[in-house]
């Protein structure tokens, strides 16, 4: 606790999704000083918001975890903005942060920076052995682009950036829009939206046969913070959960669920995406003692009982 407690923490994104668990997380840690600003505050994007918030929070750690994010549809439909605007809020921020003598960085990567062939379970080392899958290579290449500049800081500055891959995240407070929602989301959505209707069938993306690892939100906040305050290293680091599931497996769990009985129609003309994921988080164990706690079919009941209270409490 002694270590929160002196912090100035700044999380980017902090208002977002994963952001929403770092925030509880600090609190619950007994961090005094935590600031998670809007985008409409400070656009990262811009170089002199960047600087603005670091003058006025006068951050001593950061924790990036804002990006410009989507399942696959949204990623090929806005290919230069994911790859422009992950770039560039990370390289400014890192750069900056190091300008104003910030004491440690901690860059939130992404899964999609593996080549889209990565042995089962994906190790650290493969980063480099191949090119992304194409539906998300420009969002993958950006962070990963962020992993190089931290490496590159760390030699040069002696500044202390370390570089996380967090899986596929899910559980209560994501995003279920369907025209930028990722799987978990959008298939919960889908289900509970075909009740509704009484519809006797869903449409899927793909031919269900690739496979996915997912990690509870608030399972990855708390690998974050324990990395934030123990791990000083330049190597990157896996946050996984540890269980492989294939798309068909994860429609059925998710229909089950939400009670959802009709059809489950596959559209093979849409992109299956990445044919396998399942990180080899070992790194973070040993490093940190991180290990995710959550269950994926207890962390979905969560996330549609959160779903379905959010839906009643609107109408």
């Amino acid at each position: 606790m002694g270590f929160w407690t002196d912090q100035r923490v700044l999380v980017t994104g902090g208002r977002g999704f994963l952001g929403s668990y770092l925030m509880e997380g600090l609190e619950a840690r007994g961090c005094p000083q935590s600031f998670a600003p809007s985008s409409k505050e400070y656009d990262l994007r811009d170089l002199d918001d960047v600087r603005r918030v670091l003058e006025d929070l006068r951050p001593t750690l950061i924790i990036h975890a804002a990006a410009r994010v989507g399942g696959i549809g949204a990623n090929r439909e806005h290919p230069a903005e994911f790859f422009y605007d992950n770039l560039v809020m990370g390289a400014h921020l890192l750069h900056e942060a190091w300008k104003a003598g910030v004491d440690k960085f901690v860059t939130i990567g992404t899964v999609c920076a593996y080549p889209k062939h990565t042995p089962v379970p994906f190790k650290e080392d493969d980063l480099w052995n191949g090119y992304p899958e194409e539906t998300n290579a420009p969002y993958g290449i950006a962070k990963k682009a962020l992993l190089v500049q931290g490496e590159a800081y760390r030699q040069q500055y002696d500044f202390n950036a370390i570089f996380l891959l967090p899986v596929n995240l899910y559980g209560p407070r994501d995003n279920f829009d369907p025209a930028s929602s990722h799987v978990i989301p959008a298939l919960v959505k889908k289900c509970l939206d075909a009740r509704r209707k009484n519809a006797r069938r869903i449409v899927v993306w793909g031919d269900g046969s690739p496979t996915r690892e997912f990690i509870h939100a608030r399972d990855a906040a708390e690998g974050i913070l324990l990395a934030s305050e123990h791990y000083n290293k330049a190597a990157p680091v896996n946050l996984g959960s540890g269980r492989e599931i294939s798309i068909k497996d994860l429609v059925a769990l998710v229909a089950d669920l939400t009670g959802f009985q009709g059809e489950i129609a596959w559209d093979a003309s849409r992109p299956n995406g990445q044919p396998r994921r399942l990180l080899d988080a070992s790194r973070a164990e040993k490093e940190f003692g991180f290990k995710a706690r959550t269950e994926l079919e207890a962390g979905l009941r969560e996330t549609v009982e959160w779903y379905v209270e959010r839906q009643a409490s609107e109408i």
